[in-house]
Parts: structure tokens; C-alpha cells; sequence
């Protein structure tokens, strides 16, 4: 256990994962207060700095230097994620890594060799785990309620396009990799079992202007699998799907359904005569998930201060970059891939 009154927290890439994280140990985790910030992009740093009334730093050298720094968010590009982890065990921060954890096997073993020689504390950034919605479901699975689940299915579609940088499949594994980890992740762990094989399809459907420059780019995917529990199942995602964001799962049991999520807004529905009964759509993952997300900070801290052991692992990100990268390979060999 760590004798420290407020948890110095730094948030490593202030894109759109960083910035929640940031604003959350800005304002919203007393335990914690942001003490920093770094990006690779110089303007960036300095505007958020300013909104946020913290340091920002050009050098991640100098930050991980910083004694008042306990712990660190990485939130950059997913092919900055090793170098910045490795850096951050060494220098005993306790670190909280958004997925995809890395781009290939060697990174991520590089990733726990450093987290373990380091004895650090490390959350995996699997917010779903966190979700109300997603642990009451784990819950009724366990107590069987809809008896031996037979099923999954599991849908995560982004509305527009990714960062430029991850058009590159090699710099991001693809759509499976930047959206669809968390799929992965949840199937795992909702159905407590590995998976035994997967089958693949992905094409460029919507984003033409994309095929010449990123050929190997694709916005669509479907993945069929089967669980070493039996359990068959299918994963699809989109990015862009235009409508909204959507994040939904479905158990067919030997005894009852399950569902999980909703493409609607909760708490808002409108019924007129011309247009009928109407929802808004959920915008962003970040309104879905904003109190997932708030839950999973809250828990680096206590996993800091209090020695409580992660609830997502680093063993967790290995194991979903595993299958995303069989998934691609099955993508391009047009073969079932073992796992």
C-alpha cells in the first residue's frame, strides 16, 4: 500500500481516449489530480495544459522523471504503446494502458517483462468490464439464468473513420484491432473461456478514396469463432457506421436470451403521428461508457494506493491482440486459423 494523500496522475497522447482520462483526474477523481500531460503534438499539449490547468510536457523523459507523478494513463497511438509502457515500469509509475495493448506478441512480452521486473501496477484499458450494464450480465451468465450459453454474438461499429495513422493495418491491425478489441475482451470474459479457432472476412466497403494509398485498409469485418467451451460465435464491426456508436451483445442460452446495450439513447423517446415512435441514437462511446470509463480510473488509483490487485490485466490485452491478429491472418489466407 502507497502512504500518498492525492495520486499524481499524467495522461500520455490527449486525443480522444486521453482526453477522457485526463478530464476525469482533472475533476472527477478526488482520490487523484491530472498532474500532466504529454503528446507528440506541441500546440495540443499547451492547449490542454491550459484548459486543464495542468503542466504539459514536449519530453517523456522529463515527465517520468517528475517525483510527483505516480501514475500514468497511455492513451497515444497504438504504436507507441510499448516504448511508453517499458519507459514508465522503469521508471515505477503504475500504468493504465487503453487497448489495444500493442501491435505484435514481442511488444507485448517486452510490455510484461517490463511490468513485472518493475513490480508495477497495471490496468488494462477494457472499460467494458466496468460497465453496469456488462458486469450485472456476468452475473446472470454465472448464476444461469439462461442456462449453458450456446451463442454469442457481439457488435462494436465507431461512427466515422480512425486517426489517418491507423488506416495502416500494420500500425494498428486494422478496425479488429482499434474497435473490436474490446468484442474480443468481453466474449472472454462473459463467457470464461478461450477461443479455439476463428474465421475471417474484411473489405473496404465505404472508403474508397482510401483503397490506392492503405490497399490492405478495411471498414467492415465479420469474425465467426468457437469457444474451448463449445460456445460458437460471431463478432462484427464498422468504422464508419455513420449512425451512431453501437455496442450490443447477444447470449442465446439452453434456457433464455440475453441482451446487452441498446443502439438507443436511454431516457429519451418522442411519439408523433407523422413520424412515430422515435429514439436517439448513442453518439459516442463516450457518453455510453462515461461512467465505465470513470470506474476504471478510480480503479488504478486504488490499485496504487490500496495494493488492490487490476480487474483487467495486462494477460488481458495479450489475449485479444492474440485472436485480433489470427482474425487478420484469416483475413488474408481466406483459412480457418487455430488459436
Amino acid at each position: 500500500m502507497r502512504k500518498v494523500d492525492v495520486v499524481g496522475v499524467a495522461v500520455l497522447g490527449v486525443g480522444r481516449a486521453g482526453m477522457v482520462h485526463a478530464r476525469n483526474f482533472a475533476e472527477h477523481v478526488p482520490e487523484a489530480r491530472l498532474a500532466g500531460v504529454y503528446d507528440a503534438d506541441r500546440e495540443r499539449v499547451d492547449a490542454v495544459a491550459s484548459e486543464l490547468g495542468t503542466k504539459g510536457y514536449y519530453n517523456i523523459e522529463d515527465l517520468l522523471q517528475d517525483a510527483s507523478i505516480d501514475a500514468v494513463v497511455v492513451a497515444a497511438p497504438t504504436f507507441a504503446h510499448k516504448d511508453l509502457v517499458v519507459a514508465a515500469a522503469a521508471a515505477k509509475k503504475a500504468i493504465l494502458c487503453e487497448k489495444p495493448l500493442a501491435l505484435t506478441p514481442d511488444e507485448a512480452e517486452a510490455m510484461q517483462e517490463a511490468v513485472t521486473a518493475a513490480g508495477v501496477p497495471f490496468v488494462m484499458g477494457f472499460m467494458r468490464r466496468y460497465d453496469e450494464n456488462f458486469r450485472r450480465a456476468k452475473e446472470i451468465i454465472a448464476r444461469g439464468d439462461i442456462g449453458r450459453p450456446l451463442i454469442i454474438k457481439s457488435t462494436g461499429k465507431g461512427p466515422g473513420l480512425p486517426s489517418r495513422w491507423a488506416w495502416d493495418v500494420k500500425k494498428s491491425n486494422g478496425v479488429l484491432g482499434e474497435v473490436n478489441s474490446h468484442d474480443f475482451d468481453s466474449v472472454h470474459w462473459l463467457m470464461e473461456a478461450e477461443y479455439a479457432w476463428v474465421f475471417a472476412r474484411g473489405k473496404n466497403l465505404r472508403s474508397e478514396e482510401l483503397k490506392e494509398e492503405f490497399p490492405d485498409f478495411y471498414d467492415n469485418a465479420l469474425v465467426m469463432f468457437e469457444m474451448t467451451n463449445g460456445c460458437l460465435g460471431m463478432i462484427d464491426g464498422s468504422c464508419p457506421s455513420e449512425y451512431g456508436y453501437d455496442a450490443r451483445i447477444e447470449i442465446q442460452g439452453s434456457e433464455g436470451v440475453l441482451f446487452i446495450g441498446d443502439i438507443a439513447r436511454h431516457g429519451l423517446t418522442v411519439c408523433t403521428r407523422s413520424k412515430g415512435v422515435a429514439k436517439d441514437v448513442v453518439d459516442s462511446w463516450r457518453s455510453l461508457f462515461r461512467d465505465a470509463y470513470l470506474k476504471e480510473d478510480r480503479h488504478l488509483v486504488e490499485c496504487l494506493v490500496k495494493g488492490v490487485q487490476p480487474q483487467t490485466t495486462l494477460q488481458d490485452g495479450r489475449r485479444a491482440l492474440k485472436v485480433v491478429r489470427a482474425a487478420n491472418q484469416s483475413i488474408i489466407t481466406g483459412k480457418v486459423v487455430s488459436i
